[in-house]
């Protein structure tokens, strides 16, 4: 017999809840089974917060007080 081993590689894609990763139904691997985890991370849609964080700075010619007074801009009130 030869001294290099055979190596088999499955994918059981699966999730983890609580820090216990759940194989698929019916998967028993023996004890001493030596496994590999390669954690998938999901991409995800930006965020309202992140996709205005790309704005912050690009306005130019503002009223100086347009954070205090931006109702009067836009709605016409009396300016505080």
């Amino acid at each position: 017999m030869s001294t290099i081993q055979k190596r088999c590689i499955h994918d059981l894609s699966r999730h983890c809840t609580r820090g216990v990763i759940h194989l698929e139904p019916g998967v028993v691997l023996p004890d001493g089974t030596e496994v590999r985890v390669e954690v998938a991370v999901a991409e995800t849609e930006a965020s309202v917060f992140q996709k205005l964080a790309k704005l912050a700075g690009k306005a130019k010619n503002l009223p100086s007080d347009l954070a205090r007074n931006h109702d009067h801009y836009l709605h016409g009130a009396p300016r505080k």
